[in-house]
C-alpha cells in the first residue's frame, strides 16, 4: 500500500491534487457539549458573563472552517462556498452540527470537523468560569458527498 502523505525520502508531504477534477462537495460533522442544567439555563438566558455563548461559538466555528489549512498541516486550502453551524438541545446537551460546501478538487471533511471542534471549544471557553467539568464528545463526520469516493453516511 502506497502512503499518499509520504514522499520518496520518507518525509511528510501534501498530496498532489492538481490532476483531480473539481466536483461539488458537502461535508456534515457533529459534536456534543454536555453541561449541567444550571449552565444550560445560563447559556439559553444569555447570562454568561462573556456574552452570547452560542453566537460567538457559531462565528468561531465558521471562522475555523475557513482556516482549517492553517491548523491541519496536510490540509489543502480550499475555497468554501458555504459554512453553517446549527444547534439543538436537550436538558444538558448542546448538539452542534456543521455543514460545509465547496466546489473543488478535495473534500471538506476536515473543515466540517474543525468547525464543530472549535465551536465546542468556544462554548467550553465561554462557560468554564461557571462549570469546569464540561464534556465535549462525539466529534464525528456524519455525511460527505462528492469526489472519487462518492457519498458516505455515518449511520451511528
Amino acid at each position: 500500500m502506497e502512503l499518499t502523505h509520504i514522499n520518496d525520502q520518507g518525509n511528510a508531504r501534501m498530496v498532489d491534487i492538481s490532476d483531480k477534477n473539481d466536483t461539488k462537495r458537502t461535508a456534515i460533522a457533529q459534536a456534543k457539549v454536555i453541561v449541567n442544567r444550571e449552565t444550560m439555563q445560563l447559556i439559553k438566558n444569555g447570562s454568561i458573563k462573556k456574552g452570547d455563548v452560542l453566537a460567538v461559538a457559531q462565528v468561531a466555528g465558521i471562522t475555523a472552517a475557513k482556516k482549517t489549512f492553517d491548523l491541519i498541516p496536510m490540509a489543502h486550502i480550499i475555497p468554501l462556498t458555504f459554512a453553517d453551524i446549527k444547534y439543538s438541545f436537550d436538558d444538558t446537551t448542546i448538539y452542534i452540527e456543521s455543514t460545509v460546501k465547496t466546489n473543488g478538487k478535495t473534500g471538506a471533511e476536515m473543515e466540517a470537523l474543525t468547525a464543530v471542534s472549535v465551536c465546542a471549544l468556544t462554548i467550553y471557553d465561554m462557560c468554564k468560569a461557571v462549570q469546569k467539568d464540561i464534556k465535549i464528545t462525539d466529534i464525528m463526520l456524519k455525511y460527505k458527498s462528492g469526489g472519487k469516493s462518492g457519498e458516505y453516511a455515518n449511520e451511528s
